[in-house]
């Protein structure tokens, strides 16, 4: 028995060589930086989602946007700590799918998979539009163009992510460090002052709060923190993208993942006693985090820091699906549930198919909408929740199973966050539904579906393959070469040197049509055929129709049953010009013979490629 030896230095099949790549991969830094930014920008939308929903029971509703907050910082907490175990039990990332694939079960993996789809896709879309509502916010006159910006803004940001998961945590550590560093200072500004330093930006608007109510249900509360869980979208993206972190990899993602749920939760529990301790109320056409900057900081320079910070960041924290969903769709992939191309990675550690669906999907969702932001929130969050609970309830299976140190305390933390979230998901999808959270509820099924529909082609093409079985020893078979020739050339020459080289019989074939002009042709090739002698047969194959592939693929049916234990090979000489553009010039024979003998025959097809240069 023969064994290849590997060249000294040589890396094993699959296998990295050392250090090779982890200079593509992310720091804890980097990997805040480009994992964050979704969870980062929520702090702009998620107190206000409270507050639109506490106003409906007037000042007094008001008064319990800090407890809601509060909750939904110990539900942070919970989930932050959930997620540090879900990266160190699986280190290969895939978050809620990975859990629910150990422990759920194929089927609720694949509605994980689906619903975390749905939210990056949604992500990508709901904050390229935020961003851009920003902007033509400031620039009046940029609204009639705002899905041109939005689309722009999209490209730019699959062009950072196309040159690698660490160019596009460089580029985005600036606007991550001056966003979190301005909404730091608006808190502590702000808790050293007894009123608001400016109420200029709220000037004018109309109230939104609700007159005459005075009490506050349990119904209105739990919507509300319905509402703000919003705020925690993107929480699971650094335990879904464990393996774009360097070595070593679970310790760097848990620090990533401790810090943003720090940061994350600082700002918020800030950001609402600050609604409180001023008293401020929603306006329509002003955001709540811009009345706390005018608050804090006054109607200045400060003020207008941080509506462009946060305008930023809007726009780019899309790059958390950038950073997420190629490697959950990797781990999809690999399990064969999506095609394999979503595999592979560019040398940069990318996955760029990946990222090209997820531009190309985002920009039709971005169509759909019309670059409109409210369009596309009632879809948001819905996803992420769901997935929430079930990586949740898969951990405390997990801690029964493993039965570790503290294992009862540890399950006992994911079943509350299980039950918060489940009741959360309950209450945002009922909530929503009739302003288009149904299109998320008909998707995840669908999605579900179109997985196990790609799963089961793979199945059948593996039993077709008799992957996993050993197959049957190689033999040699008699072996016809056949080669479709117009003209003598040394294209030809070539083309029957290397016919020769491959089979025991070669055979030259020509196609003739019934007009004078292509029998006169015809008659031409066969004496210079016979002048020359090359000791290989030329076939006419007669064709009333003007058509080049059938007759040869007919011809090539015609050998395969008159000599069913040879080998047919079709060989295609064609030439291979020394310039892009004067690929134009070539009439694409080759191409029409290969497509009708691979839709027509089993035979196998080689095509010669003649360079020119």
């Amino acid at each position: 028995m023969s064994v290849l030896t590997a060249e000294p230095g040589a890396v094993p099949a699959g296998e990295e060589p050392p250090d090779t790549g982890e200079r593509h991969r992310l720091t804890a830094v980097t990997g805040l930086a480009a994992l964050s930014l979704d969870a980062m920008a929520s702090v702009a939308y998620g107190p206000e989602a409270i507050v639109l929903v506490l106003a409906a029971a007037g000042a007094h509703g008001l008064g319990y946007t800090l407890p809601v907050t509060l909750a939904i910082a110990a539900l942070l907490a919970v989930l932050v700590a959930s997620y540090r175990q879900v990266i160190a039990a699986f280190p290969d990332g895939g978050g809620s799918y990975a859990v629910a694939r150990t422990h759920l079960g194929v089927r609720t993996s694949l509605v994980a998979a689906a619903s975390l789809v749905l939210d990056y896709v949604l992500n990508v879309a709901v904050a390229v539009t935020a961003g851009v509502a920003a902007l033509t916010s400031a620039f009046p006159a940029l609204y009639p163009h705002r899905l041109w910006l939005c689309l722009a803004v999209l490209v730019l940001i699959t062009g950072v992510n196309l040159r690698g998961i660490v160019e596009s945590a460089k580029a985005f550590i600036v606007p991550t460090a001056v966003f979190v560093a301005s909404i730091l200072v608006l808190i502590v500004v702000g808790l050293f002052r007894s009123s608001p330093a400016s109420t200029v930006s709220a000037a004018g608007h109309a109230s939104e709060l609700a007159g005459n109510a005075s009490t506050v249900g349990a119904l209105l509360l739990l919507k509300a923190f319905a509402s703000g869980c919003a705020a925690l979208t993107g929480v699971e993206a650094i335990a879904n993208a464990v393996p774009s972190f360097r070595v070593p990899r679970v310790r760097r993602a848990q620090h990533a993942e401790i810090a943003l749920g720090a940061v994350l939760g600082v700002m918020l529990i800030g950001l609402s006693v600050l609604i409180s301790r001023f008293h401020l109320q929603p306006v329509a056409g002003v955001t709540v985090l811009a009345q706390l900057a005018d608050a804090s900081l006054g109607h200045n320079w400060g003020f207008y820091v941080i509506q462009f910070a946060t305008m930023i960041l809007l726009a780019l924290s899309a790059n958390t699906s950038f950073g997420g969903l190629p490697v959950l769709l990797k781990l999809l992939a690999r399990d064969n549930y999506l095609p394999h191309v979503f595999a592979l990675k560019a040398d940069r550690q990318v996955h760029r198919h990946g990222v090209l669906a997820l531009a190309v999907v985002s920009a039709a969702l971005l169509v759909f909408s019309g670059g409109d932001t409210n369009t596309l929130v009632p879809l948001f969050a819905i996803g992420v929740f769901v997935g929430f609970t079930i990586a949740q309830v898969g951990m405390v299976r997990h801690w029964r199973l493993e039965r570790g140190p503290g294992w009862r305390g540890k399950a006992l933390l994911n079943g509350f966050g299980a039950v918060l979230t489940g009741v959360a998901t309950v209450v945002v999808t009922a909530g929503k539904f009739a302003e288009g959270a149904w299109l998320v509820v008909l998707m995840l099924p669908l999605l579900v579906g179109a997985f196990v529909a790609v799963h089961r082609a793979y199945g059948r093409i593996g039993d077709r393959l008799g992957l996993g079985r050993i197959p049957q020893p190689p033999h040699r078979e008699r072996s016809v070469v056949i080669v479709p020739v117009s003209s003598l050339s040394r294209l030809t020459s070539q083309a029957l040197s290397a016919a020769a080289s491959l089979g025991d019989e070669v055979r030259a074939v020509t196609v003739c049509h019934p007009d004078p002009e292509d029998r006169a042709q015809l008659h031409a090739l066969e004496r210079a055929w016979a002048e020359w002698d090359p000791g290989v047969p030329l076939v006419r194959l007669a064709c009333e129709r003007r058509t080049l592939g059938r007759p040869i693929a007919a011809y090539v049916r015609e050998v395969a049953a008159a000599e069913p234990a040879t080998q047919v090979t079709v060989l295609i000489p064609e030439t291979e010009p020394e310039r892009l553009w004067q690929r134009l010039l070539q009439n694409q024979r080759g191409a029409v013979v290969a497509h009708a003998v691979r839709r027509e025959t089993d035979a196998v097809i080689c095509r010669l490629r003649f360079r020119l240069s």
